[in-house]
């Protein structure tokens, strides 16, 4: 029996480090700090990503909507 004992202290570290680890990236989702961390990767390897995330990010910061180049929405009958 002495012999599964170092075996099952292992398999619970790991389970508490994928637990910890789990935890840390909803944390980090939550608080929408992730896309400040990938971004230097994503300019360098994923050009076209890249400048989508800066279109994405110039959208959602834009107070307000901008315009439909062909005027107003207006249904038809």
């Amino acid at each position: 029996m002495d012999a599964w004992v170092p075996y099952l202290s292992l398999c619970g570290g790991l389970a508490v480090v994928l637990g910890a680890l789990t935890w840390l990236a909803l944390y980090v989702r939550r608080r929408g700090g992730a896309g400040g961390v990938l971004a230097a990767y994503e300019e360098a390897f994923r050009a076209t990503s890249h400048a989508a995330h800066q279109e994405i990010r110039a959208q959602a910061e834009r107070k307000t909507p901008a315009d439909s180049p062909d005027g107003p929405f207006r249904r038809t009958r």
